[in-house]
């Protein structure tokens, strides 16, 4: 019976999405899938202030308005099951535009879709919500800071902030500490993150990637995540993770369980948009406008 009710969730999710996109525009699927939108959301997220704010989002980035109605909605979904604030000041998650590859016929196209992308403080978040760890950070540490750390048998990690003039950013540390009292932490130079983010980070090469918007924030999530791999965290935290910085275009009562759509991502402002013959660019529908 479970298995039954969830497939027709599923169409009629699709039903909706299908609806919203022969009406055009992505204020009227958000319209129509309050209700979805509602079931996924956390106690401590009303869908009024959700709705609110993914409205922000996309009158400060109007580019997702013409990303195609699934994978925004994947996205928008991604988030609300998560129960984090996305395109806000928190930094919790963000909703981002990019050119993904899609084949369409005998032919591949750049399409723009949205992509859903964790934030530091998501995966802070995240991390104490598990109920395994007492303490989580991250920090910058300063050329003028006293730092010293060991790995081996007998772990050691020391870090004093200079009170002043503490000098330009030479490297990140992450740690954690779990209620029966294990620890860990993982250190990574400055330029080792920046060879991460241009080998790992879909975001990387978009403007409005927080890459280029708050680098010193996404510098200490990409250490938090490399530490966090080997603490004692419950399968749902692992399935969060693994949402970070994907595409989907499906809804599920869990989106976790779907897989990433990505086949090719490229920044969308360095690629010029191709469609087939006949097809044309998504109307963008300025949102405040009434039907």
């Amino acid at each position: 019976m479970a298995n039954a009710k969830t497939g027709i969730a599923k169409v009629d999710a699709k039903n909706e999405v299908a609806q919203a996109t022969q009406q055009t525009g992505l204020k009227v699927l958000l319209q129509k899938m309050q209700g979805q939108i509602a079931k996924a959301l956390p106690s401590v997220l009303t869908p009024e202030r959700y709705t609110r704010m993914v409205m922000t989002a996309l009158s400060t980035n109007p580019q997702l308005q013409s990303c195609t109605p699934e994978s925004f909605l994947g996205a928008v979904m991604q988030a609300a099951q998560l129960g984090v604030e996305p395109n806000t000041p928190l930094g919790q998650a963000y909703l981002i535009p990019y050119k993904n590859k899609r084949k369409i016929g005998d032919k591949w196209y750049d399409v723009l879709e949205c992509s859903f992308q964790l934030g530091y403080k998501g995966l802070l978040d995240l991390a104490y919500r598990s109920g395994e760890v007492s303490i989580v950070d991250a920090q910058a540490v300063h050329e003028n800071d006293e730092f010293s750390y060991e790995y081996g048998l007998e772990p050691k990690l020391k870090f004093k902030p200079a009170l002043k003039d503490r000098g330009p950013v030479i490297a990140y540390y992450a740690m954690f500490r779990t209620r029966q009292g294990g620890y860990n932490f993982a250190v990574m130079s400055k330029e080792d993150i920046v060879a991460f983010k241009d080998q790992y980070s879909q975001a990387a090469g978009s403007k409005y990637s927080p890459w280029n918007t708050n680098f010193d924030a996404m510098a200490k999530k990409t250490v938090l995540k490399q530490v966090l791999k080997y603490a004692p965290l419950k399968s749902d935290f692992v399935k969060a993770v693994a949402a970070d910085e994907t595409i989907k275009t499906d809804i599920q009562p869990d989106m976790a369980d779907l897989n990433s759509e990505t086949i090719n991502v490229t920044p969308m402002e360095e690629v010029k948009e191709e469609l087939p013959d006949g097809m044309q660019e998504p109307e963008i529908v300025p949102f405040g406008d009434e039907d």
